[in-house]
């Protein structure tokens, strides 16, 4: 009989074995996760130091194999905030180790990114990663591998040097296996896109070949930083509540609601309380399991919780996606775009906002032929795969009856939504599409049916426009000939000036154009 053996793996190790399961499962999207998750990292912390980021990213291939898969020297440097010396060993090569695991929005969600980019870059050349870092000070170089089965930082080497300029910010230095031709297309979308939704980044990528590919900043104006929050009662779990309990130093219950939850007074503690049959001055060490499970399941049932904060969310705002959509997709006068932002929902005690834009016209037309383009983001993240899976192609296809809004399906279209949260309802650790949660999807169709009728009006009036040129068109074809027939029908040598009748004709023309620029606003 085979002997059983029973062991534990540290997350390090999970993850060298798993790595599929964060985004790395061939050579193609591992060059895709390795560049998302390090840019993402660069872009928080420049938006946390409050400077507009300019980024700089470089794929240099060292070495082919068989196939088509190389060795790669990716480096990315960013002026963001810089890492204390102390953290940058454990925040870069130790897995669940980070600064994204308070209550606010932000791009990371597991505090894995940059670390399973190092990890595969180590299991596939075994070459350490280069740490450069800065906080305005000196400037410290670490030279690191991770010890896969514990889970900590291999310091290689340390270097200090000095910083007289008073640089600030991050540089990566890393070698990795992949495949860069399978997903060119792919990452110069997401860089394109992720542009689009920052469009105070500045953004250089040189590729292996040597290519550059510039994204300019369009803007300085930048979002507001969201803020660290308390938990909302709506959202708390048996576990969470347990947690709090066993470290806090309240007296009672009602003091333990008020100082542990956001939204909670006085008057409000004292009527849930009630309703969960708990005393106001029951100290919360006293509290057995059972109690904790009947007031966690009071609480998600107590409809007079103050809704969620919204400070801990950072929506993108009408004005900087508008710039963003413009400056990338080359928009011009001639063309319509709406953009909508809602005001703050909850699902699952969790906040979130949506917004979204519709984009027509020429300009369109051009770049996508026809059609309906769908670019998604969440917490302003591309999201380039499994379309069809996610909420957001659901929404598009199927909640939204386009004929409505006078659109046919030869009609190019591009619909961008942005969802933000403290947590989004990914599905898989690869966060490419968002389950269907109902709060959601309710508020994603709202969104984009307030810009769709803009857009109905926008095409109702263009179709108008084209009937009143179309007849403009008949009359200045035709009225010539008829002048210089009925001229010769009165023997008269002299034609009469046509150009009158044209300028009535053609009047509703401009009147028309201009009700077109001036689409208005239709909140709902």
């Amino acid at each position: 009989m085979t002997e059983i053996v029973y062991q534990s793996i540290s997350p390090s190790d999970f993850f060298y074995r798993n790595r599929e399961i964060a985004g790395f499962s061939n050579p193609s999207r591992a060059v895709y996760a390795a560049v998302r998750e390090l840019l993402e990292n660069s872009l928080d912390a420049c938006e946390r130091q409050r400077v507009p980021p300019d980024i700089f990213l470089r794929l240099t291939e060292v070495s082919s194999s068989e196939g088509d898969t190389s060795t790669y020297i990716m480096r990315i440097e960013d002026n963001g905030t810089g890492l204390p010396p102390d953290q940058i060993p454990s925040a870069f090569c130790r897995v669940f180790y980070g600064s994204k695991y308070t209550l606010q929005q932000s791009r990371g969600t597991f505090g894995l990114g940059g670390t399973i980019t190092i990890l595969y870059g180590q299991i596939t050349t075994h070459q350490p990663v280069t740490i450069t870092s800065s906080t305005g000070g000196d400037i410290h170089e670490f030279t690191m591998m991770i010890d896969i089965e514990r889970n900590e930082p291999m310091i290689l080497k340390h270097k200090v040097l000095g910083n007289k300029k008073g640089w600030r910010g991050t540089v990566v230095h890393l070698q990795m296996e992949g495949d860069y031709s399978r997903i060119k297309s792919r990452l110069l979308d997401y860089l394109k896109q992720t542009a689009m939704v920052s469009p105070y980044a500045d953004l250089t990528f040189v590729d292996p070949v040597g290519r550059l590919f510039r994204f300019e900043r369009g803007t300085d104006m930048m979002p507001p930083l969201p803020q660290a929050v308390k938990p909302h009662p709506h959202g708390i779990d048996v576990e969470n509540f347990r947690r709090l309990v066993s470290i806090t130093k309240a007296k009672s219950m009602k003091e333990f609601m008020t100082e542990h939850f956001q939204g909670v007074g006085s008057k409000t503690a004292d009527n849930f309380l009630k309703s969960a049959e708990i005393g106001n001055r029951t100290r919360p060490s006293s509290m057995k399991p059972e109690d904790i499970v009947t007031l966690v399941r009071a609480a998600r049932e107590f409809k007079d919780f103050k809704r969620p904060d919204a400070t801990c969310l950072s929506p993108i705002g009408e004005e900087l996606l508008e710039k963003g959509i413009r400056k990338e997709l080359g928009l011009t006068e001639h063309d319509f775009l709406k953009v909508v932002s809602r005001k703050p929902s909850t699902y699952l005690g969790f906040p979130f906002i949506v917004e979204a834009a519709i984009a027509t016209g020429p300009s369109i037309r051009k770049q996508f032929k026809t059609g309906t383009t769908i670019i998604r983001f969440a917490n302003r993240i591309p999201l380039l795969f499994d379309e069809s899976s996610g909420v957001v192609w659901k929404v598009v296809n199927k909640n939204i009856h386009w004929d409505t809004y006078n659109v046919s399906s030869d009609t190019p279209m591009v619909v961008v939504v942005h969802v933000c949260s403290t947590k989004i309802p990914y599905k898989t650790v690869g966060k490419e599409y968002m389950a269907d949660q109902p709060e959601v999807e309710k508020e994603l169709t709202n969104v984009i049916r307030t810009s769709a009728r803009s857009l109905r009006l926008f095409i109702s009036r263009s179709i108008r426009i084209a009937r009143e040129r179309r007849r403009l068109d008949i009359f200045a074809k035709y009225l010539p000939k008829i002048a210089e027939f009925s001229t010769k029908l009165s023997d008269k040598e002299i034609l009469p000036d046509i150009e009158p009748l044209l300028t009535a004709v053609s009047r509703a023309i401009p009147e028309v154009e201009q009700k077109i620029k001036e689409v208005p606003t239709i909140d709902g």
